[in-house]
C-alpha cells in the first residue's frame, strides 16, 4: 500500500474502502480537509477551488477528486484512472424530482469515440470497455438552488461492474454504433439507436463536427456513454441500499440479443384476440383498462406490473398499435406536452423534444381488428425515429411552432369552436401539434400572459403505418 495516499492503488477494494470516506462531504470540505492536514495538491494554481466550482467547466468537479482527495493528477490518458486496479473513477450527479423519486441527472460519458480508432476494436479490448468494466461511482446529490456547486453534498461512493446480461446488452449496443460507422454513417448516430450504451453528442457547440473514415459527410463528436435512463436504474438498484427493484425480463441464462427475445417473445401469441389472451394470462375486469393490450404484452414478457427493468434501463417506451381493418391508423401518437414559455427559450439541438425523440426507443406491441371486429395481436417490433425524419420534417414542425408563439398565437372562434395557427397533420407528413389537455381549464401560459390548453406533439397515424413492419399489417 502507498501509506502516502492512504490506500492500495492496486486493490480495488482499498481505493473504494478510501472513496467512501467522501459520503457526506461537499467538494468545498474535501478542498478543505486537503489544506487543513497539509496534504500535497498535485497541482498547484491559484483560484483552484473557484475554477473547479465553474458550471461551465466540464470535468471539474471530477478533476478536484482526483487531484484533492486521491492526490493524483488528473489527465486525459486512455487507461482507467487508477491504472494499476482498472478501476475508473467517475464523479457523476443524481436529483430529486418533485414526487421524491430519486433519478440520475444526465448520461455518463465514458469515453470519446474516435470514428477510426474504433472500428479496428473489439469490444472486449476496445478503449470503452477497458474503461467501463469496474467504475468507482462517486454520485452527489445536485440542486438547482446551489448556486455554487463547491456545495453540491457527495451521497454515494461505489464500485460498479455490468452484471452479465448488462454486458450482452452493452455488447450489443456497441456492435450497432460500430455498424453504423463502418457503412459511413456516423453523421445518423442517435442514442435512440441502442438500449444502454449510447453515442451521445459531445460537441462544445452545435456546429463542431469531424471526419469519419467511410464517408466524407461530417459527424457530429460523439462519446460513449451509458444513458441516463441506465444510469438511474444504476443508482436506484444497485448503488442506493434496500430500493425495491423493477421485475426482470431475463432471469436466468444471458441472452445475445435482447430484442430478439422480445421480438420472439410476443410473436408466440401472433393471432390471439385480446379476448383470448385476457383470459389465457388471467387479466380481468369490469370497465376495460386504457392500456389493456399494453398490459397484455407485459403478461407476456413475464411481468405483472407495468414496468420491466430492461425497460427502465433502455428508456424503452411501449406504444400499442391498433390497425383497422383497412389497413390504416386512426389514432396519432401524442408525447408530453410542452410549456409555451419554456419552448420559445430552447434550441433546436437541446430542445425537450429533440432530446425525448433522440433518446427513446419505442416498443410497438400492434394488434389488428379482423373481420368480426376483434382486435387480434400482430407482433411487436422495436423503432426509433430515423435520423433524416427528425432533422428535417420534425425540426420543421418544431421550429414554426416556436416562431407561432412568439409571434403571438392566434386564436379564431369559427360556429362556438377555437382554431389556432399551430401546425396542423395536413401540413407537414410526419407530425403535428394539437391539444393534449383534460379539458379547456387545463392551460399552460403563453408568452403574452394569456392561458390556453396545453399542446403536445403528435406523430401523424399516416407516418406511423409506414414505420411498421408489413409483416405486421397484412
Amino acid at each position: 500500500m502507498n501509506f502516502k495516499l492512504g490506500y492500495d492503488e492496486t486493490s480495488p477494494a482499498s481505493i473504494e474502502k478510501f472513496a467512501k470516506g467522501l459520503i457526506g462531504k461537499t467538494f468545498a470540505d474535501v478542498c478543505a480537509e486537503d489544506t487543513l492536514h497539509g496534504a500535497e495538491v498535485v497541482r498547484e494554481i491559484s483560484n483552484y477551488e473557484t475554477s473547479h466550482g465553474n458550471k461551465k467547466r466540464k470535468g471539474g468537479l471530477g478533476e478536484l477528486i482526483e487531484e484533492r482527495y486521491f492526490h493524483y493528477r488528473s489527465n486525459n490518458d486512455s487507461r482507467p484512472d487508477f491504472d494499476k486496479a482498472g478501476v475508473e473513477l467517475k464523479v457523476t450527479p443524481y436529483k430529486k424530482n418533485r414526487n421524491g423519486r430519486i433519478v440520475a441527472k444526465e448520461r455518463l460519458i465514458i469515453t470519446m469515440i474516435d470514428y477510426f480508432s474504433v472500428t479496428n476494436e473489439k469490444f472486449e479490448d476496445s478503449h470503452l470497455w477497458s474503461k467501463a468494466k469496474l467504475i468507482l461511482l462517486v454520485y452527489y446529490l445536485y440542486s438547482k438552488e446551489i448556486t455554487d456547486r463547491l456545495n453540491y453534498k457527495i451521497g454515494y461512493v461505489q464500485l460498479f461492474s455490468p452484471p452479465e446480461q448488462d454486458i450482452k446488452i452493452i455488447k450489443h449496443d456497441y456492435q450497432v454504433i460500430l455498424d453504423k460507422i463502418k457503412v459511413g454513417k456516423a453523421h445518423e448516430l442517435s442514442e435512440s439507436d441502442t438500449l444502454y450504451l449510447g453515442a451521445a453528442p459531445k460537441a462544445s457547440t452545435s456546429q463542431d463536427r469531424r471526419k469519419q473514415p467511410f464517408s466524407d459527410e461530417l459527424a457530429k463528436p460523439r462519446a460513449f456513454a451509458f444513458k441516463s435512463s441506465y444510469m438511474t436504474y444504476v443508482l436506484n438498484n444497485y448503488i442506493i441500499p434496500e430500493k425495491s427493484t423493477y421485475e426482470s425480463i431475463i432471469r436466468n441464462t444471458p441472452v445475445d440479443s435482447f430484442e430478439d427475445y422480445v421480438t420472439a417473445k410476443i410473436g408466440e401469441y401472433c393471432g390471439w384476440t385480446v379476448q383470448k389472451l385476457c383470459s389465457r394470462f388471467h387479466i380481468y375486469f369490469e370497465k376495460k383498462p386504457k392500456n389493456l393490450e399494453s398490459m397484455i404484452a407485459y403478461r407476456i414478457l413475464g411481468i405483472k406490473g407495468n414496468h420491466a427493468a430492461e425497460f427502465e434501463k433502455a428508456n424503452i417506451v411501449v406504444k400499442t398499435i391498433r390497425i383497422g381493418k383497412n389497413n390504416t391508423i386512426k389514432e396519432s401518437m401524442s408525447f408530453p406536452t410542452f410549456k409555451f414559455k419554456e419552448l420559445v427559450k430552447e434550441e433546436w439541438e437541446t430542445s425537450t423534444f429533440r432530446t425525448y425523440l433522440e433518446e427513446t426507443r419505442f416498443l410497438f406491441v400492434v394488434y389488428k381488428f379482423n373481420d368480426d371486429n376483434e382486435l387480434v395481436l400482430k407482433g411487436c417490433q422495436f423503432w426509433n425515429i430515423p435520423y433524416a425524419d427528425l432533422e428535417h420534417q420534425v425540426y420543421s414542425v418544431w421550429e414554426k411552432t416556436k416562431q407561432v408563439i412568439n409571434n403571438g398565437l392566434q386564436v379564431k372562434r369559427i360556429n362556438g369552436k377555437n382554431y389556432n395557427n399551430f401546425p396542423k397533420a395536413s401540413e407537414n407528413p410526419i407530425c403535428h401539434v394539437r391539444p393534449h389537455a383534460q379539458n379547456a381549464q387545463d392551460t399552460y401560459e403563453l408568452p403574452d400572459g394569456r392561458k390556453y390548453p396545453k399542446q403536445c406533439f403528435w406523430l401523424n397515424s399516416s407516418y406511423i403505418i409506414k414505420q411498421i413492419d408489413n409483416k405486421l399489417i397484412y
